[in-house]
């Protein structure tokens, strides 16, 4: 009997909270059926210019899905490739062959080199000996695939905990009666909002550093650009997370049900950190990346550790970083009205 009781309660409860059960059925499918379009899209063919190739290892690279663009004599073939979002550029030297790889997607890098020397083994057996040799704009060929990773997992982290404290740290202060307390003070929606941006804001400074400097000193991640640039990129991811996560948190009746947050918000921005090319996506799943802060910050992030770029080159993506916190700390202000009219 007393179990049943038991039963009866929970099954009560659980039938009661309609969020719950929306989180429990609804949000695994969504989830689900995000997974399936994006692993199961077909990708970006590699695309590589030439110069000096005859017609026929042109023909055999083309029946191997490469787009081949051809080019006249170029002064600079890094700016060729970077300019032309190209894979690569092949070249004809005598009897050698060149090709120069921008190699920001290494595991992409290598199958473009394994179709090249398919293309060359089946051509003529001077050319086979010869092979061809090979140069890179970012990395090396010891390059590996979380070398790329991995200035992305140090900017989804950061936005991840911060979210999730800053979150759990605001609903506490309403579940204790601190923030009602301090809604009946003449104090304004904006002077509460901006306090609890600063006050949690300290704290997501002070773990962003140790989270950068832990990755790049011990664990010996990449880091091509300055160190300084990387601070000051992930301090606006935790400014994003922080606004995000206050917001957030008003939704939420519980700590449950601020967790609940994490399938429907953190989950999905994961798949369009980079980790998954972007450009190999379905058109209409690239348009959620628009709205996806976190996209901004790993690009940003990839931008400067592995390629080496300055904040003026990422100029774009530190400015939607903070047009996104403007929203949120906006939205957080309007979230107050009901608490208290001020």
């Amino acid at each position: 009997m007393r179990i049943r009781a038991l039963v009866r309660r929970i099954v009560l409860q659980l039938v009661r909270d309609k969020r719950t059960l929306a989180l429990l059925f609804i949000a695994p499918l969504l989830i689900l059926t995000l997974m399936h379009f994006l692993f199961t899209s077909n990708g970006v063919p590699s695309k590589i210019g030439i110069e000096g190739l005859s017609s026929e290892m042109v023909e055999r690279l083309e029946k191997l899905e490469i787009d081949v663009v051809s080019f006249q004599e170029t002064s600079d073939i890094e700016d060729t490739i970077i300019d032309n979002e190209l894979d690569g550029y092949l070249v004809s030297e005598g009897e050698t062959l060149s090709l120069t790889v921008e190699n920001t997607d290494p595991s992409r890098s290598n199958l473009l080199q394994a179709k090249i020397q398919q293309a060359i083994s089946s051509g003529p057996s001077e050319l086979v000996e010869s092979g061809f040799k090979t140069n890179y704009i970012y990395g090396s060929e010891h390059t590996s695939f979380f070398d790329v990773l991995s200035p992305i997992l140090v900017g989804f982290f950061v936005f991840f905990f911060v979210f999730l404290i800053s979150g759990i740290g605001l609903l506490r202060e309403r579940m204790t009666g601190t923030l009602e307390r301090l809604l009946s003070t003449p104090i304004r929606r904006w002077e509460i909002v901006v306090g609890y941006l600063i006050g949690y804001g300290l704290f997501a400074i002070i773990q962003t550093i140790i989270v950068v400097v832990y990755a790049v000193n011990v664990l010996d991640m990449v880091l091509v650009g300055s160190i300084w640039h990387v601070l000051v990129t992930n301090v606006l991811i935790a400014l994003v997370a922080l606004s995000l996560g206050i917001l957030l948190s008003s939704f939420a009746a519980s700590e449950f049900q601020m967790i609940q947050f994490i399938p429907l918000v953190i989950v999905p921005q994961v798949f369009f950190t980079g980790i998954i090319p972007i450009a190999g996506m379905p058109e209409w799943l690239q348009i959620f990346s628009k709205v996806m802060p976190i996209s901004y910050g790993a690009n940003a992030l990839k931008s400067i550790m592995y390629k080496g770029t300055g904040l003026s080159e990422v100029l774009t993506d530190l400015l939607v970083l903070i047009g996104f916190a403007t929203v949120f700390i906006a939205l957080n202000i309007v979230a107050l009205k009901k608490y208290r009219e001020i």
